[in-house]
């Protein structure tokens, strides 16, 4: 079956299971794409029927590093400067509260706060249970063709605000929109980013393939495949795939030959052959996985040759979802995804490409991360170009909307280089030549956080330079959903808890013994350790706190021998959320003499929106710069130590703070007019743009004058 027939029958596929809920699909699945050669040139042609208005979210840049950035590279941020000066300068964007991603994205998607759009952090907790669970997506039961385990729909409320101008007639292509999972159809092109699952995990898993039995204790991850034998020169393995109608996980063969000299491989999926050398990425890789004697789903993934000899070391990335035969649809109208690999190539489909998690489980070095994020940051390049060559072909004219990632997972991952304050800083290793990677004679690993951002500038200078081409007027924004600052000490909430007598354990448990948190360790979970009949709070989320409110915590429908509904009254909640909100304002680190919290807000007087407020977590935590809710107590566990030194196997930069210490960023060719421009104000004022009032439930306000007349 050829590449577009293959879509072709996706794109059916999907149609005929989930017609209710994804509205255009099958009218997608009609529409005829153009390829990018066969877009006409722009140049000279009338003003399109709506004004042109490109958006550049870039995830993760903060303004204050943006403005440091600037002035000590002057020559390499022309593009930056020019922009700034048509702004008035960089502006700091209101955050959301808590200021993560999924929360402050959806800000900026629906112009609600979490209150009305109902993303409260990454984390949610299952009331009865009180097990953390995915806060963007809800499951629904398995769908009668039975391709993945359960349908995911939207948790979000709220309409994107490019559906509320497809209402009006104004087109907008939205390309790889975070939280746009499922992805959301627009008058134009929509594509998904962050939170679109690998087909083998949610946030995906990578694998390491070596014949070095020693590996598997060095790493965090279960995903090591070490059992591999070399016989003539051959290893026979498998790739991991999604759970079968068995519950087992499914395998594709993948065959490796070595080269004779130690210099190479060639890597056979069935599907095709990739010759490798020591030290090169490959191309994608399609492979296939048989889910039951009916059903097969097609996925891809790419590889990273470590070493041959004397032990042969193989990365695999997670299995993406193959854009040209998608199990769930990563674009809307569904096609547009495997035109899209047609024009530039096989890409990242994942969420969060970047491949944070390999990272953290010391499957890939600093060294390799990096040249993985450049993968992903050039594909990006490819990607925008070809969504410029449509935009500008469009004799309507319209929005655009396109999104890099990298600046926010670079940051997270490599920020402890340029940190000597920071407890991980790897000292001498810092002053590393990094000029392979920068271009940039002299650069060092210390200046990798600067680097990322100067990488943005060139970006900046194609828009320029596409949009000035076309002959057509246009306005543009760059936006980012929040700033960045040091993480270099772990706080855990629930061990703070239960040191202060609010959360209480079963007789016979104790916190984790362990001092460092990896994932497949000692644990101890709250919904097994805790005893619930004497619990009045625990913390499930980063920034999120709940009380164990009578009515709304229920009993553990697994667990007949006990009851552990709430015990909170909530005519005594108030009272109760003051006096811990207060203590935790007032603890501080006794190694540091700091205050780990700056502020902690109860939802229900911070947040304006009132549809999902009674979701909400009760207190929503707003650590000081330098501190964050531990990984561990995040999902529930206890750890040994209330605060600690955040050494590794985690994020070293963080945001996940205070929303005063970590703005986002706004630069725009539109007046600015507010003084203290928020993410929910750029929705009303891409609204107002197009003459359009902010719709029921938005919270935000136009900031720019030119907008408030075309309203």
């Amino acid at each position: 079956m050829s590449r577009s027939s293959r879509a072709a029958r996706a794109a059916a596929v999907w149609a005929l299971r989930c017609a209710a809920p994804w509205g255009g699909a099958l009218a997608g699945l009609l529409a005829v794409l153009p390829t990018a050669s066969g877009y006409p040139a722009a140049q000279g042609t009338p003003p399109p029927l709506h004004p042109r208005l490109v958006v550049l979210g870039v995830d993760g840049l903060d303004p204050d590093l943006l403005a440091e950035v600037m002035e000590r590279y002057p020559e390499h941020t022309t593009n930056f400067r020019w922009l700034a000066e048509r702004a008035g300068g960089i502006r700091a964007l209101g955050t959301s509260n808590p200021p993560q991603s999924p929360v402050a994205w959806n800000n900026f998607i629906t112009g609600r706060d979490p209150g009305g759009h109902g993303v409260f952090d990454f984390i949610h907790r299952d009331p009865q249970t009180r097990l953390p669970k995915g806060s963007t997506t809800r499951s629904t039961p398995a769908s009668l063709f039975g391709l993945i385990p359960g349908d995911e729909v939207s948790n979000r409320s709220g309409r994107p605000f490019w559906q509320i101008l497809a209402d009006a007639g104004v087109p907008a292509d939205i390309w790889r929109m975070p939280c746009n999972f499922p992805v959301e159809p627009s008058d134009g092109l929509s594509f998904s980013d962050m939170f679109t699952p690998a087909i083998d995990s949610a946030y995906g898993e990578a694998t390491l393939f070596t014949t070095d039995q020693f590996v598997r204790a060095n790493v965090h991850s279960e995903k090591v495949i070490d059992d591999l034998i070399v016989l003539d020169g051959v290893i026979r393995s498998y790739m991991l795939g999604p759970a079968g109608a068995d519950g087992q996980r499914t395998r594709a063969p993948l065959t490796i030959y070595l080269d004779d000299a130690g210099q190479g491989a060639v890597l056979d999926t069935g599907l095709r052959q990739l010759p490798l050398r020591v030290g090169q990425w490959s191309d994608f890789a399609e492979f296939s996985f048989e889910l039951d004697f009916l059903t097969s789903i097609s996925g891809v993934a790419r590889f990273y040759l470590r070493s041959v000899a004397p032990r042969f070391e193989l990365y695999a990335s997670p299995v993406n979802i193959d854009p040209r035969a998608p199990v769930a649809p990563v674009s809307e109208p569904v096609a547009a995804s495997a035109e899209l690999a047609d024009a530039i190539g096989t890409y990242y489909t994942q969420g969060m490409a970047e491949d944070v998690n390999a990272l953290k489980d010391l499957l890939i070095s600093p060294q390799e991360f990096l040249a993985q994020v450049t993968l992903v940051h050039e594909e990006r390049r490819r990607m925008l170009d070809h969504a410029l060559d449509r935009y500008l072909a469009k004799r309507e004219g319209g929005l655009l909307f396109f999104y890099f990632s990298s600046v926010d997972l670079g940051s997270h991952m490599l920020w402890r280089f340029g940190d000597p304050q920071h407890p991980d800083f790897p000292g001498e290793l810092a002053q590393g030549d990094t000029s392979a990677w920068t271009g940039r004679a002299g650069s060092r690993w210390s200046e990798i956080v600067s680097d990322l951002y100067l990488r943005i500038d060139p970006v900046l200078g194609r828009l320029r330079e596409r949009l000035g081409a076309s002959g057509q007027p246009y306005e543009l924004m760059l936006i980012s959903d929040h700033g960045f600052a040091a993480y270099q000490r772990e706080f855990a909430l629930n061990t703070w808890l239960l040191e202060q007598g609010y959360l209480v354990l079963k007789p016979g448990q104790e916190r984790e013994a362990v001092e460092r948190f990896v994932s497949s360790g000692e644990r101890r979970t709250i919904d097994r350790a805790v005893d619930w009949s004497k619990t009045r709070a625990y913390g499930i989320g980063f920034n999120a706190l709940y009380l164990n409110l009578r009515g709304r915590e229920g009993d553990d429908p697994r667990t007949t021998d006990v009851v552990e509904a709430g015990i909170v009254d909530p005519a005594e909640a108030p009272a109760l959320l003051e006096e811990i909100r207060a203590k935790l304002e007032a603890w501080v680190d006794p190694a540091t003499g700091r205050r780990p919290v700056r502020r902690a807000f109860p939802s229900a007087t911070t947040l304006r929106g009132q549809e999902r407020l009674a979701e909400a977590p009760d207190l929503l935590v707003g650590y000081e710069q330098g501190y964050g809710n531990s990984d561990a107590s995040a999902i529930g566990r206890i750890p040994k130590n209330v605060v600690q030194d955040n050494l590794g196997g985690t994020f070293n930069g963080s945001h996940l703070m205070d929303p005063a210490v970590v703005a986002g960023t706004l630069l725009t060719t539109l007046p600015l007019e507010l003084d203290d421009p928020e993410l929910t104000d750029a929705t009303a004022e891409l609204l107002a743009f197009y003459g359009l009032p902010p719709a029921e439930g938005m919270v935000g306000r136009p900031f720019s004058s030119r907008s408030r007349a075309a309203r």
